[in-house]
């Protein structure tokens, strides 16, 4: 049975433009996944928001994971806070699957998100959960949480979101993909 590593955001200190904050929103669309993987047969574990980034990587990598997935939402750089929509998926630049889950995860993405042409994969050496995790892993950021229309369309979407990332998770797990 195919398993993955689910790390919801642990950033409560990341406010949403209009209430609530990245970890709770990610934890939610965590939360709509389970029923979603458990019916297409994948197993599954998650961090718990007590944790820190690195206890969630350790977690993670003493783990027999095929994925390692992390669910965040974006945030602007202060001088153009809210003006900025998309989505991002990295992955680690040598990391094949990696690369071939961010690409399934954008593809997918792109069906659902208003604005298809605003999701993208990039590459990156720089963020943790992509460097030192052992699963072929692949970081989404859903939307931007610091943009009014970006926040609404998470808030207005939690299912949605969970059931394409779960889709993309039994896509490139190669299993079929079953409503619960």
């Amino acid at each position: 049975m195919p398993k993955i590593y689910l790390s919801p955001s642990l950033q409560e200190w990341n406010p949403y433009v209009d209430g609530g904050n990245e970890e709770y929103y990610m934890n939610l669309i965590a939360d709509a996944m389970e029923p979603y993987l458990k019916a297409s047969g994948i197993e599954f574990t998650r961090n718990n928001p007590e944790m820190s980034l690195r206890q969630a990587i350790n977690q993670s990598n003493t783990g027999d994971y095929d994925l390692h997935l992390a669910i965040h939402s974006n945030a602007s750089p202060e001088a153009s806070a809210g003006r900025n929509r998309g989505v991002e998926v990295y992955y680690y630049p040598t990391s094949t699957k990696g690369r071939d889950f961010a690409e399934t995860l954008a593809t997918n993405f792109s069906e659902l998100y208003p604005n298809p042409e605003k999701v993208r994969t990039v590459p990156t050496t720089s963020l943790g959960e992509l460097r030192l995790t052992k699963a072929p892993a692949s970081l989404i950021e859903v939307a931007y949480h610091d943009n009014i229309d970006d926040a609404r369309f998470i808030r207005e979407n939690i299912k949605a979101i969970a059931r394409n990332l779960s889709k993309s998770v039994a896509d490139i797990l190669g299993v079929p993909f079953v409503e619960p």
